[in-house]
């Protein structure tokens, strides 16, 4: 049974999905086949996920390169007419860390502004494409005004503030800064669809199993219920990857078993974020 609206939860779950679209290859010479492959999220895979986001009242954040945001306008005014959060995730999937600091700020600053004509509203959630950061990423994220980041993996449940300053060497050992004003919301490999289902580049195989992702996933899910109260439960899932039609009827039954679980509320990053910040931070 889901929770209440009014009644604090055991367990909330986000739903959250990177919309890369053809983001990916348009800057990387990958040719027709891998450009189709990242068509069909705004294709197929999108429309999956929000009807099956719809017809169980569930509300997700989706992750938009800028460059899906101006190249398929209609699949991303699909995804704000339903009432799901739009969050940056790049202009072109860029790597990050392999920009100089005048063209990463210009990718941020694209992106905010492409996101925030799609959507009305300026956006506040962050996650670095590839989850590849720069050492400045960060810093200038929280500069941009964002109030969350979704690319840090210290934490599994837990929300925490983002250090800034950190100090590391191998010999002397590591000095930890103080926190920042930046929220993280940990993510992990192995609650993201991408490395489990899909190819590396140029290979086909070998790719998981829905029963093996299914099975990593409730387990994941489980512990969090049954040990982590008031913790976040994050997937990470691209729609040319959870949109086939074996892996969305896996989403489809996870979502019906997490529902099924005393205390379970789905919401969208953004609001997830509100909540811990009101209610005092809580923490590890």
């Amino acid at each position: 049974m889901v929770q209440p609206p009014d009644t604090p939860p055991r367990l909330t779950v986000a739903l959250t999905f990177d919309h890369d679209a053809i983001s990916s290859e348009v800057d990387r010479s990958l040719g027709p086949v891998a450009l189709s492959r990242g068509e069909f999220g705004p294709r197929v895979g999108v429309p999956r996920i929000l009807a099956l986001l719809a017809e169980r009242g569930i509300e997700a954040t989706f992750f938009v390169p800028g460059h899906t945001v101006v190249s398929f306008p209609e699949s991303v005014a699909a995804i704000v007419a339903a009432g799901h959060e739009l969050a940056c995730h790049g202009w072109a999937h860029e790597d990050l860390a392999t920009l100089d600091a005048a063209a990463e700020r210009d990718v941020l600053e694209r992106s905010v502004e492409a996101i925030e004509r799609a959507a009305g509203v300026r956006p506040v959630g962050f996650r670095a494409p590839f989850w590849s950061l720069s050492e400045r990423t960060l810093e200038l994220v929280e500069e941009l005004g964002f109030v969350y980041d979704s690319s840090l993996m210290a934490d599994d449940v837990r929300l925490y503030r983002v250090r800034r300053g950190d100090a590391h060497d191998a010999r002397e050992g590591s000095r930890l800064g103080p926190p920042g004003r930046l929220v993280e919301v940990p993510v992990s490999w192995a609650l993201d669809d991408w490395p489990l289902f899909e190819p590396s580049p140029g290979a086909v195989g070998p790719m998981s199993a829905p029963s093996k992702v299914e099975e990593i996933w409730r387990e994941e899910f489980l512990h969090a219920w049954e040990h982590e109260p008031g913790g976040l439960f994050t997937l990470t899932m691209h729609p040319e990857a959870i949109g086939r039609g074996s892996r969305i009827r896996v989403l489809e039954r996870l979502a019906d078993f997490m529902a099924g679980h005393d205390g379970v509320r789905f919401a969208r990053l953004d609001r997830a974020v509100a909540d811990w910040l009101a209610a005092g931070e809580p923490g590890r």
